[in-house]
This record gives structure tokens, C-alpha cells and sequence, in this order.
């Protein structure tokens, strides 16, 4: 059996016994609505647009986010990985900051750039950048010295030598790094937004938490979890599928 039917036949079972467990009253309705309240607060919520204008906003935050962040992630893991005191110095420093969950510079943000675009945008870079320096690090670190060892031979050093053979090598970890930094600049966004004054995904649920509205809560829980499900199947995982086995990393 295909995974996908089984993806289907889990998730449709996993609806049924909710419907079932609503309908007989194992659970209070303002714990836990039904499917059928939950989809009729996402129609509602799609009919009026307000759906869809969190979904614009939230995706515009992420894709400046998430640019940003690879670009800052790339060049600062390039540098660690080519100079010894900079990833003795600076690289400690990474690892100490990539422990701090994103929602913890929130004050900070908010603190430097108000309740604004420019403090969710600042927590979503940071979400995203330091996974990819990381990354990117070890990728450049990892490059098989008979590479190195064989490019040097046919006249190959230098920049020549980075840019035609250690940064191809590295490609594999270039790609888990920028899948990783969209999973952790997705989360920085709806942690971040959950403070913002709207519109985003992470407003709209607080909002609906504050009016105790639990049938469109759930509803953007579940809009939150498939966008980033199709996000990283469709896009990031192929992408690094298709670079893996290029690269003669996975059969």
C-alpha cells in the first residue's frame, strides 16, 4: 500500500472517531468541536476573506524571513567553515543561540521594533538563520578530502577549487539546511504573530482563543499543520530526494 493511502485512510479513520466521539458527547463541545463545526468556521472564515488575507500576510513574512535567513545562514556557515577562529569564536556562539527557542527574542524584538512587521520578521530570521549556518558548516567541514586531494591535482586551488568542487559537494547539506530553516522559521511565524495585531495565522488564533471560539481555533491549528506538511512533502523533501540521489546519497 502506497504511503499516501495510508495517509488517507489514517487521517479519514482519525475524523470518523472524532465526528463519532462529538456526536455521543464523550467530550464537550467547547473542548473540543466537531469536524463539521470546525469545517463550517473555515468556510465562514475563507467566505469573508478573512482567511485569506492571514494566509497572504503570514506567507509574505515567511518568504522575507526565510530569504533572508538563508542568505545570512549561508555566508556566516561559509565563514566558519574557511576560518578556524571565527568558528572557534563566533561558532560558540551560534551553537548557544541556536538552543534559544525563537519566541524567547520576542520581547526583544518587539522591544527594538515595535508590535510591527519588523519584530515578527526579525523572530523568523533568527528561527530559520542559525539551523542553516550549521548546516552549511558541517556540509563544508564533511567534503571528502579525495576531492580536495583530487582536484589539487589537476591544477585546482583556491576559489577555483571552492567554487567548483567543495560548494557542489555540499550541496546535500545546503538543501537539509534551507528544508530545516523553513520548518523553524515557520514555527518563529506563529509564534511571533500570536502577539502581532494582525492579520497573520498566529493573530487569527489567538483571537479566536480570546472570544473562546474553539470551532475556528481548531480550524487554523489545522490549516497551520497542512500548510506545513504540504510545504516540506511537495516542495522541500522532493527537492532533497532529487539532490540526494544526484549526488549518489540515497538509491
Amino acid at each position: 500500500m502506497k504511503p499516501a493511502v495510508k495517509r488517507i485512510i489514517f487521517f479519514a479513520a482519525l475524523i470518523v472517531f472524532w465526528e463519532l466521539g462529538s456526536r455521543f458527547e464523550l467530550w464537550h463541545e467547547t473542548i473540543l468541536p466537531s469536524p463539521v463545526s470546525v469545517y463550517d468556521s473555515l468556510v465562514a472564515g475563507f467566505a469573508d476573506m478573512t482567511l485569506v488575507y492571514d494566509l497572504a500576510a503570514s506567507f509574505r513574512r515567511l518568504l522575507i524571513g526565510l530569504v533572508a535567513a538563508v542568505i545570512i545562514g549561508t555566508g556566516v556557515g561559509i565563514l566558519l567553515a574557511r576560518s578556524k577562529t571565527a568558528d572557534e569564536t563566533l561558532g560558540t556562539l551560534v551553537l548557544a543561540l541556536q538552543s534559544v527557542p525563537s519566541i524567547v527574542w520576542l520581547p526583544l524584538a518587539m522591544m527594538w521594533f515595535g508590535l510591527g512587521e519588523g519584530s515578527i520578521i526579525f523572530v523568523v530570521i533568527l528561527g530559520g538563520t542559525f539551523v542553516m549556518i550549521l548546516n552549511v558548516r558541517t556540509g563544508i567541514k564533511n567534503v571528502d578530502p579525495l576531492f580536495i586531494k583530487a582536484a589539487r591535482t589537476m591544477g585546482s586551488n583556491g576559489l577555483d577549487l571552492f567554487i567548483k568542487v567543495i560548494i557542489p559537494a555540499s550541496v546535500p547539506y545546503f538543501v537539509t539546511g534551507a528544508r530545516l530553516a523553513w520548518a523553524f522559521a515557520w514555527r518563529a511565524l506563529m509564534a511571533g504573530e500570536l502577539l502581532s495585531s494582525g492579520p497573520g495565522l498566529g493573530y487569527t488564533l489567538r483571537y479566536a482563543s480570546d472570544f473562546g471560539n474553539m470551532s475556528l481555533v481548531i480550524g487554523v491549528m489545522i490549516i497551520i499543520g497542512v500548510v506545513g506538511a504540504i510545504v516540506d512533502l511537495m516542495i522541500f523533501q522532493r527537492i532533497e530526494n532529487n539532490v540526494l540521489k544526484r549526488w549518489g546519497l540515497e538509491t
